[in-house]
């Protein structure tokens, strides 16, 4: 993929080395001089110091032919022009981070993908980490329901259940929905007929009020 970022502050650093170490094509865009000189030397990737809600700047960071923009800066307007800028480009996709909830409906309104308050999201994580060890990734889907990512222990409830019978009986908490396995390097869709193994990587749909349940289920951790 060819990439735009904005920003090469803490978030879009991270995100310039995952985007350039995944083969993509990557050009940033930083204001700062000096940060735009770190990426530069850091990373294998075009980076321009220059303002991003320059059209002009866009341009030459070939934006047109881009098949996505993410702006990551600490700065909601500039976020916002950018993602204007960028769509007046028909830029397929858009990304954004979104720092003030109050600024929602107009990214909502330009059609961008946001990434809610990351400060907010960098907690939650920390805090998923503590609370449930057994938890190695997550996906906060609203203020009630998530996905979580489980590798399943030798002594969980739900190591060696099939899928339909451990529902039925209740081994598999209520609420929740087993949507993803990861096995022998393949992930699959799981059926009723499939059974969960020792050392499998579950993604479960769950709402807070069954987590700990789900989490204790394939990791035996309460």
């Amino acid at each position: 993929m060819y990439i735009v970022i904005v920003g090469a502050g803490q978030i879009g650093s991270n995100l310039i080395d995952l985007a350039v170490n995944d083969g993509n094509d990557v050009v940033v865009i930083e204001s700062d001089e000096e940060r735009a000189n770190a990426v530069s030397q850091e990373h294998d990737c075009l980076v321009l110091n220059a303002d991003a809600t320059n059209n002009g700047t866009l341009k030459d960071a070939g934006v047109s032919r881009s098949d996505a923009v993410i702006t990551t800066t600490n700065i909601d307007a500039v976020n916002i022009m950018v993602m204007l800028l960028a769509q007046e480009h028909d830029v397929p996709n858009l990304v954004s981070v979104v720092h003030n909830p109050e600024h929602l409906p107009v990214f909502e309104k330009i059609g961008v993908t946001l990434i809610e308050n990351p400060q907010r999201l960098i907690a939650d994580y920390l805090y998923h980490s503590v609370r449930y060890p057994g938890v190695s990734d997550f996906i906060e889907l609203d203020d009630e329901t998530e996905l979580v990512e489980l590798t399943v222990t030798e002594h969980a409830p739900m190591s060696g259940q099939v899928l339909q019978q451990a529902n039925e009986s209740g081994v598999l908490p209520e609420g929740c929905l087993v949507v993803a396995l990861a096995r022998d390097g393949k992930i699959r869709a799981p059926k009723g007929n499939t059974t969960i193994r020792t050392g499998d990587t579950v993604t479960v749909f769950t709402d807070d009020a069954t987590l700990s349940d789900a989490v204790a289920a394939f990791t035996g951790d309460n």
